[in-house]
């Protein structure tokens, strides 16, 4: 299974309470292998993710066929962790 995580550019923030490491962590101890995408830092700059997610929020998940999936990080990480990441 190949994903992208579109994820802030601030790649070297590994705090608890950010939202792209927590669902990049979930991703790394579930052993899910991804590309890292950072996008642009600037909510008016987000365009991507924008047009594929309805939000211009971080972080948000495309899948191999092209599909996206985007809720609150904490949902997010707790969808990854219970294996249900292809749930859809």
């Amino acid at each position: 299974m190949a994903i992208k995580l579109h994820r802030c550019s601030n790649q070297w923030v590994k705090l608890e309470g950010h939202p792209c490491w927590r669902v990049e962590r979930a991703l790394i101890d579930q052993g899910i292998e991804y590309e890292r995408v950072p996008g642009p830092w600037r909510r008016g700059r987000r365009t991507r993710i924008k047009e594929a997610t309805g939000q211009v929020s971080y972080p948000a998940i495309q899948f191999e066929d092209g599909t996206w999936y985007r809720e609150p990080s904490k949902e997010m990480a707790a969808r990854i962790r219970e294996g249900r990441l292809l749930d859809r």
